[in-house]
């Protein structure tokens, strides 16, 4: 039997990656709301990997809950992620996937553009999804993981805080109101060029974001966490002194 592989969160996109590593041949150790990592890493101090799929709003009391044992084996798969966000809480080099398809309750995985994934545990992952017929793909290189985040982070921010002005979907949001998208994307790069300490590739980006759009028009632009995003990103804006003025009016507007 090969080693077991630790899931913190069995929500719907860690049932997908659960199954997915079941169909691998690897015993799956499921960690809930409920149950204390610590204690479960008394009993399973070397698993193959640990996928912490709770939550983007979790996220950081759980990598800090995280025991000692288990940060080698780290996969991470979050929204709004950075390498700042797995560095302040001590992981050097985490396996992390930018996560391309949704899961919702009831419903097969719908894939927007196939997966990258970059770290040890890559091939773990791929071969996982690839069990499902989930596209995926493996990086060569941290810069390349970089980019992957800030163009997911890019789309997420600028199709859900412009859905609070325009609502609809990514198709109209890109075709009908292209000048909203632009003035959000823009400040939303601001602030992601804060946060990576870096001036990352616009151009390359917009193209990712409108790749993105393209990969599922119909995708609706405002979710539950929208205002939630709105308000992150203005308290990194703070933080940076940014003035992301795009942002604020639809802040004043809607908030």
């Amino acid at each position: 039997m090969k080693e077991p592989i630790i899931v913190v969160g069995l929500g719907e996109l860690g049932s997908v990656f659960a199954r997915g590593f079941l169909r691998s041949g690897h015993p799956v150790v499921p960690v809930t709301r409920d149950m204390d990592m610590q204690s479960v890493a008394q009993t399973y101090p070397s698993p193959k990997a640990v996928l912490i799929a709770v939550a983007e709003a979790d996220i950081h009391a759980v990598l800090a809950a995280c025991p000692q044992a288990w940060k080698d084996k780290v996969i991470l798969l979050q929204n709004e992620l950075l390498p700042r966000d797995w560095q302040a809480a001590g992981f050097a080099d985490p396996t992390v996937i930018s996560v391309w398809f949704e899961k919702k309750k009831g419903m097969d995985s719908k894939v927007v553009l196939p997966s990258p994934i970059y770290g040890q545990h890559a091939r773990l992952v791929f071969d996982a999804l690839a069990s499902l017929d989930i596209p995926c793909f493996i990086l060569d290189s941290a810069d390349e993981l970089n980019y992957e985040l800030v163009r997911k982070n890019l789309y997420i921010l600028t199709t859900n805080i412009a859905g609070l002005e325009v609502g609809g979907n990514v198709e109209a949001l890109m075709n009908r109101h292209s000048a909203v998208m632009n003035a959000v994307a823009k400040d939303v790069l601001n602030i992601q060029d804060w946060l990576t300490g870096m001036e990352n590739d616009r151009e390359r980006l917009m193209n990712g974001l409108h790749e993105a759009i393209n990969g599922d028009l119909q995708h609706g632009c405002m979710g539950r966490s929208a205002p939630a995003r709105l308000k992150r990103a203005l308290g990194f804006a703070n933080e940076a002194g940014l003035s992301v003025s795009k942002l604020r009016a639809i802040a004043d507007a809607h908030l």
